[in-house]
């Protein structure tokens, strides 16, 4: 049957009463003059009750005046009116319910006026849709707004900024109105812009659907942060990138916190030259940092290529096997993790086509996951470290890379300590290589008087050596008679400035009350006693290098000055109002806790991080034992050489009795103690006061009454002063004692910053 005949054979009545929605027909007058089924169900009226009734009874009472001037209006120039115009109409019920409704509109004409049809359709379960979505997208505003820890914000598929919620504005410090629209590169470092990080990660994340990296991001004053950012894709219904989502937050605190971790980790670690020691080090420290229930060292043997694993201590495996294991390289993980120098994670043992010793002894013992990783150093492959867990899936991509970190400790200190036994071997046998090897050592790294071969000391001449050579500030810390000042010195011989002039200045020697002369110069008439001009030591340190030592004993109020100081490159002399220019490149040295004393109010925190852009750990002696030996020998030679001494044998037993103890004041204790020795000595052997060593063993003798009162005394008023002791309204002021007396006291008496 044609399109045609069918038409023909519904009439116009039964095609209103097969559409879905009300039809009403209304004359020009607003009455009803015809109605559709749809309309009797959907406002409760049956045809009869309609018919010839004003159209205003299908419309609440409030709006039905309104209601009539719209239709007089609309009738008087009629027009069509599609459904979906956004106007928000109700209907009222027979009932008196009320609904929302659509309605379209469409006029006709015929000999005897004007009529309109009346299509309305029942939309509440549209406005029921249209809610729940306003509503949780209010939720969803709510919730992104309440999380302030986190920058969550929106770019389109160019990478440019359409959405800046209030966390991304703390976290970054844009305001919403200075970044959208602009791209999000604006949030990069300009060395990752350069290398194209902004595209790249974008690309990935749209390869991928979401990632999850980590980087520096730059804030609105151009400080930076370490941030933890995820990116999400949003696509459209064709599958191409319509927006890109990212969640970033500030993770600079908890990287400071790894990083201070992993520098505990490797100082214990870099201290440790015994492989034995070394391995209980590993081991110890290492599940501190992460909780492992299998911990092994897979060492290579270059020779012949047998791979010994060896078991780290677990107090939770008891049936760990002491013994090391023996594989061959190919076909092990151990083999694949060398030879590939990557880190191999299996998520299934049980599944990984892996077969080897170590793979049955761990899964005999519950693992189920186990990673590896290669332990390189100076592009060497020594072997591997090898973790399992109980637990599927235990090493993600964060995971692993913490433990790289820490593999490359590990590698480095196991290096050192297959080197320090080599060396040792060497030693024993070769006693005058020994000694042409430590004149070798002095020479390469141009130290002149310092003197040793110990990891930790070869480490600190290695940072000063690579410090040297630029113009950044140096924070050498240590226990007094380390040799700080030694380092200092070396760092300003290998410095571009090594011609111009070395100046020390002492903050411990000079009363408070001078040290900023002392510093900074002043003008005749300054203040009492002033009666000629004075160069300062930074004036005279110009072009040249600036030694602050003991300088967590500078006063507080000085402090702002000298950071003004070194950041403006200016200075001011007492009694001047000219600025003076000053280029100046500082060490600093001290055998104090600055970051505790930043804590306590005692040193001003921004001049302790302009001090520690460099910092040097000198090691105490009881580190570096084997260096005494080096030491001793040396301090020997030349105190006897300087007293037309000949002295050429030291006992064995003499020299195990100094490597035993431990000189609580370091080097410098053990050059008095030897330069004493050899003034005792008549004949060709060092006979060293040993039993000095026993007498001046650290004892515990009971206070005097005296000594006690002075103690809490002095506490006291410390306290009263919030530990302050300088000033005029320092404790030292107080107590009627200059500032270096009162630090000698507290030393004495044993007052620590922590008993204040």
């Amino acid at each position: 049957m044609t399109g045609t005949r069918m038409m023909e054979r519904f009439n116009f009545e039964q095609l209103f009463e097969s559409l879905p929605d009300a039809i009403l027909l209304t004359d020009g007058e607003g009455k009803i003059l015809g109605l559709n089924t749809q309309a009797e169900r959907l406002f409760g009226y049956c045809r009869d009750e309609l018919l010839g009734q004003p159209i205003e009874l299908l419309v609440p009472e409030r709006s039905r005046t309104a209601h009539a001037r719209h239709r007089k209006s609309y009738e008087s120039s009629p027009r069509p009116r599609p459904l979906g115009t956004g106007l928000e109409l109700r209907a009222r019920r027979k009932d008196g319910s009320e609904l929302p409704v659509d309605i379209l509109l469409s006029p006709l004409a015929d000999g005897t006026g004007h009529a309109t049809i009346s299509v309305i359709r029942d939309v509440t379960d549209r406005k029921k849709y249209e809610e729940e979505l306003r509503l949780r997208e209010e939720q969803l505003r709510l919730l992104v707004e309440s999380i302030q820890d986190y920058a969550i914000f929106m770019m389109d598929a160019e990478g440019r900024i359409i959405n800046w919620g209030p966390g991304a504005e703390k976290t970054n410090g844009f305001r919403a109105e200075e970044v959208l629209g602009k791209h999000c590169s604006i949030l990069f470092t300009p060395e990752d812009v350069q290398r194209g990080l902004p595209e790249s990660e974008m690309r990935r994340a749209a390869a991928l659907g979401r990632t999850e990296d980590e980087g520096w991001r730059l804030r609105r004053d151009g400080t930076r942060f370490w941030a933890n950012v995820v990116t999400a894709v949003i696509r459209d219904s064709s599958g191409a990138v319509r927006y890109y989502s990212k969640v970033a937050r500030d993770f600079t605190a908890r990287k400071q916190a790894l990083e201070a971790l992993l520098l505990e980790f490797s100082n214990v670690l870099i201290s440790k030259v015994d492989i034995h020691q070394l391995l209980e080090a590993i081991s110890s420290s290492l599940r501190r940092i992460f909780p492992c229930d299998y911990a092994s060292l897979a060492l290579l043997d270059a020779s012949t290529g047998l791979i010994y694993v060896q078991p780290l201590d677990n107090p939770t495996e008891s049936e760990a096997p002491r013994n090391p294991l023996v594989i061959e390289r190919s076909g092990s993980p151990e083999g694949w993790a060398l030879t590939s120098q990557k880190v191999l994670t299996l998520d299934r043992l049980a599944d990984s086509g892996f077969h080897s010793g170590l793979i049955s002894h761990l899964i005999a013992r519950g693992m189920q996951s186990a990673c590896w990783l290669p332990l390189v150093s100076r592009e060497r492959v020594l072997g591997t470290l090898n973790l399992a867990r109980r637990q599927p899936n235990a090493f993600d991509q964060e995971t692993c890379h913490l433990l790289s970190q820490l593999a490359n400790q590990i590698a480095l200190a196991i290096d050192n300590a297959l080197a320090f036994q080599h060396i040792a071997r060497l030693r024993d046998r070769l006693a005058d290589e020994k000694m042409y090897l430590e004149d070798e050592l002095r020479t390469e790294y141009n130290f002149e008087e310092i003197v040793g071969e110990s990891p930790s000391l070869r480490r600190v001449l290695k940072q000063a050596e690579t410090v040297a050579k630029t113009e950044a500030t140096v924070l050498v810390l240590g226990e007094t008679g380390t040799g700080k000042e030694l380092i200092a010195r070396a760092i300003h011989r290998l410095s571009p400035r090594k011609d111009r002039t070395f100046v020390k200045v002492s903050c411990a020697a000079i009363p408070a009350g001078l040290l900023e002369s002392e510093l900074f110069g002043h003008e005749r008439g300054a203040f009492t006693g002033a009666i000629t001009q004075k160069i300062g030591r930074m004036e005279l340190a110009d072009q040249g290098t600036l030694f602050l030592d003991e300088v967590g004993d500078l006063p507080l109020e000085l402090q702002p000055k000298l950071l003004r100081a070194l950041q403006e490159k200016e200075i001011e002399r007492l009694g001047s109002t000219r600025s003076i220019q000053v280029d100046v490149r500082l060490i600093a040295a001290t055998n104090r806790n600055l970051e505790q004393m930043v804590k306590t109010g005692e040193f001003r925190s921004d001049l302790y991080y302009r001090l520690r852009v460099f910092p040097i750990l000198v090691p105490p002696l009881k580190e570096r034992q084997e260096d005494i030996p080096i030491l001793v020998r040396y301090f020997t030679q030349k105190h006897s050489q300087r007293m037309n001494r000949k002295i050429t044998d030291i006992p064995p037993e003499t020299m195990a009795a100094l490597t035993r103890w431990h000189w609580p004041g370091n080097i410098r204790e053990l050059e008095n103690f030897i330069e004493r020795a050899v003034i005792l000595s008549t004949g060709s052997t060092l006979r060293a006061p040993l039993a000095e060593l026993q007498s001046h063993a650290p004892s515990a003798p009971e206070a005097t009454s005296l000594e006690v009162a002075e103690r809490e005394h002095i506490l006291r008023i410390l306290r009263e002063t919030r530990g302050v002791i300088s000033g005029p309204n320092g404790a030292a002021a107080r107590l009627g004692l200059k500032r270096t007396t009162l630090n000698s006291k507290m030393r004495k008496l044993g007052i620590r910053r922590e008993d204040i």
